[in-house]
């Protein structure tokens, strides 16, 4: 985790919109975040800082549809690194592979194009927020059929209470987290 400071300054830019999109839900949106150049400049650097080391530096940024485009292409830039787009399906125009997963009440399956990435490539899978964990597990296991080692999945907010860092964690992938929204808060 990035120091007390800079998760505080970033929570205190996360807005919860309650009982969106059902009622019971604490829906927590990054909007803000990326609103004010200046704490979207911070919410960046804190990445590229963690990612410009050079044990933690991967070949190619991925990043998971839709919010995870906004901060995985901006990072890949800062880095001089390529991005690769983990789209829904039916987005991408050609050959790709598919990974279908579950959610609370049906399933989704998202795509990568088939050329994405080269074997051996150390990849990082980025959204906005690890919930349930089925996105970013998608996303790995596309990645790692195609060849690449998928070393971390990073995310601005971690939802603890919904399961899915553990899930992530416990198939082996390590994650960076920025705002942790567990016990209710």
């Amino acid at each position: 985790m990035p120091t007390p400071s800079i998760t505080d300054y970033l929570r205190s830019h996360i807005r919860t919109v309650p009982d969106w999109p059902a009622p019971g839900v604490q829906f927590r949106d990054i909007t803000p975040l990326l609103q004010d150049p200046r704490v979207f400049r911070v919410l960046i650097d804190t990445f590229v800082h963690r990612y410009m080391d050079r044990a933690q530096r991967p070949d190619v940024v991925a990043g998971l549809d839709a919010r995870g485009f906004i901060i995985g292409s901006v990072l890949a830039y800062e880095l001089g690194l390529g991005f690769v787009p983990i789209r829904k399906k039916g987005k991408l125009p050609f050959t790709t592979v598919q990974e279908t997963y579950e959610l609370e009440y049906g399933s989704a399956t998202v795509e990568l194009h088939a050329d994405a990435v080269r074997p051996g490539d150390r990849v990082l899978v980025v959204d906005d927020l690890i919930a349930t964990g089925g996105t970013m597990m998608a996303g790995k296991k596309l990645l790692e059929k195609l060849g690449a080692e998928v070393f971390e999945g990073a995310a601005i907010v971690d939802l603890p209470e919904l399961g899915g860092s553990q899930r992530l964690r416990e198939a082996g992938l390590a994650l960076f987290t920025l705002v942790d929204f567990g016990g209710g808060n």
